[in-house]
This record gives C-alpha cells, sequence and structure tokens, in this order.
C-alpha cells in the first residue's frame, strides 16, 4: 500500500493515537450516565471522536492520489518552542500576577512565534481576551482565579 498524501498520513495517525490515548485515559474515570456524565464522559467520547477523524483521514491518505505526494515540510520550532514557553510562563505567573496582567503576557508572547508581529493587533487581542476570560471564567462560571496581582491592596 502507497501512502498518497504525506502530510495527511502523518496527521492521521497523530489524530487517531491522541484520540485512543484520551479516550483510554478516560477509562480510569467515573463515566456517570447520559442525564449525568461523569468526568470521564466528555473524555472517552472525544477521543472516540477525534480517532474516527483520524481513521478518515488515514484512509483518505491511503486512497486518494496527489499530484505530488504531498511531502512533509520541516519542522517549526520556534512556533513550537515560543507557544510551549508562553503557556508555561503563564501557569507560572497567574497566581502571582493574576489574569489581568499574565493573559496579555501570554498573548504578546505567543505572537511572537507568528512572521507577522504588530503590537497593536497584540494588544487589542489581549484586551479582549482579558475581558472576555474575566466575564466566562470568573463572573459566569464563578471560579476562583485571582484577577488582580497579589501585591496590590485589592489583589486578593
Amino acid at each position: 500500500m502507497k501512502i498518497k498524501s504525506q502530510k495527511d498520513f502523518w496527521a492521521g495517525l497523530m489524530f487517531i493515537v491522541t484520540g485512543l490515548g484520551f479516550a483510554w485515559g478516560a477509562q480510569y474515570y467515573s463515566f456517570g450516565t447520559s442525564a449525568r456524565p461523569g468526568p470521564g464522559y466528555f473524555p472517552f467520547g472525544l477521543g472516540l471522536i477525534l480517532a474516527t477523524l483520524g481513521a478518515l483521514t488515514l484512509f483518505e491518505a491511503l486512497t486518494i492520489e496527489t499530484e505530488d505526494g504531498e511531502p512533509v515540510g520541516a519542522f517549526a520550532w520556534k512556533p513550537l518552542v515560543t507557544i510551549l514557553l508562553s503557556v508555561a510562563l503563564f501557569g507560572a505567573l497567574l497566581p502571582w500576577l493574576g489574569m489581568a496582567l499574565t493573559i496579555p503576557v501570554l498573548v504578546c508572547l505567543s505572537s511572537l512565534a507568528g512572521d507577522e508581529f504588530h503590537w497593536r493587533d497584540a494588544l487589542i487581542n489581549s484586551v479582549v481576551l482579558t475581558v472576555g476570560s474575566w466575564a466566562i471564567f470568573i463572573l459566569g462560571l464563578k471560579l476562583v482565579i485571582p484577577l488582580w496581582p497579589a501585591f496590590l491592596p485589592f489583589g486578593q
């Protein structure tokens, strides 16, 4: 059997492995019922859906002919490392700086991963995401997430 699209082949394989990993990991949590789903219900279902989509993508990569075989290009290390470090820094800074400062740090640092960085766009995205996260997670869901830095008098 010949691989007719390398990109789709590797993407499908990655989706299958990730989906089955989530489904396998979810079996250690209680599933609950359809009316009252437990913590394993959503990751198991999502994992199976992801694995199914991966199988369909893999099937397409093996059956549908492409012009040049769609080779996989060079691995983009800079965006990968930049995004991973930004998210890790967000997790480390959130308890001390609060959501109001760590989301802009995350957005601005993550924006550096792309080829087109503009401060104005990064700052607008920071404001929108900070206000949206505050509205959804703190106001709407009532999660206990620090909004302001702990060192400020109104921080805690």
